[in-house]
């Protein structure tokens, strides 16, 4: 990691931080925006965090997850991204996920307790084609409603790999579909190829991530 970006992390402040109001964080954006330009460096629109989780018997989830690292430049993104382990190296079960800066890979989480998740199912042969798309879309912020997606989940398992896209809002039926269509045409998956959505309230009430999903397609 250079070291602008190094310092950036070490100075910039964190959008989910104490008390910050919604004006202040929008300051503190369009500051880091400036300072990353004026540095010669290619800012992201939002600053983005790496996070991974394993499965531990009688530790809960929350505490199994780990931060990786964060960055907001396209040059930090690189620098990271070039040093992560790829999906057919990772030892399931596990999660690696990517989420903008303030949001938690939880479903109780602020951002995510009234949305929920599109989810994709691939052979472990081909997931880490998808999984790449899927990241630089985000990164670049290419999908349709980009601002109601809050992170990307990779969910390394014995038999499959399974690929999400979280979102705010799981009551808006516009904004899912769009979405849907997006992550298709960004993954260049056929029309015709199954996905599921599921609420993440859903999950919280029967304790599972993919089981009974109600949208298909």
């Amino acid at each position: 990691m250079d070291m602008t970006e190094k310092k950036e992390l070490e100075t910039t402040p964190s959008a989910g931080g104490g008390g910050s109001t919604e004006y202040e964080q929008e300051g503190n954006e369009s500051e880091r925006y400036a300072r990353e330009l004026k540095a010669g460096l290619h800012p992201l629109k939002n600053k983005l965090v790496f996070w991974y989780s394993t499965r531990t018997p009688g530790v809960s989830y929350e505490e199994n997850i780990k931060k990786l690292v964060e960055f907001s430049t396209v040059e930090g993104f690189w620098v990271c991204y070039c040093h992560l382990a790829r999906p057919a190296t990772l030892p399931p079960p596990m999660d690696l996920s990517l989420f903008k800066e303030g949001i938690q890979p939880l479903w109780e989480d602020p951002a995510n307790s009234n949305g929920g998740k599109w989810i994709i199912r691939f052979r472990k042969v081909i997931s880490g084609r998808f999984w790449e798309d899927l990241v630089l879309a985000f990164v670049g912020d290419q999908f349709d409603f980009g601002e109601d997606v809050c992170g990307i989940v990779l969910t390394v398992r014995y038999n499959e790999d399974i690929i999400c896209v979280w979102n705010r809002n799981s009551s808006d039926q516009q904004v899912i579909m769009a979405l849907k269509d997006s992550i298709k045409r960004h993954l260049k998956l056929p029309n015709s190829y199954i996905m599921e959505y599921k609420p993440h309230g859903a999950s919280i009430r029967d304790n599972s991530s993919y089981r009974n999903a109600w949208i298909r397609g």
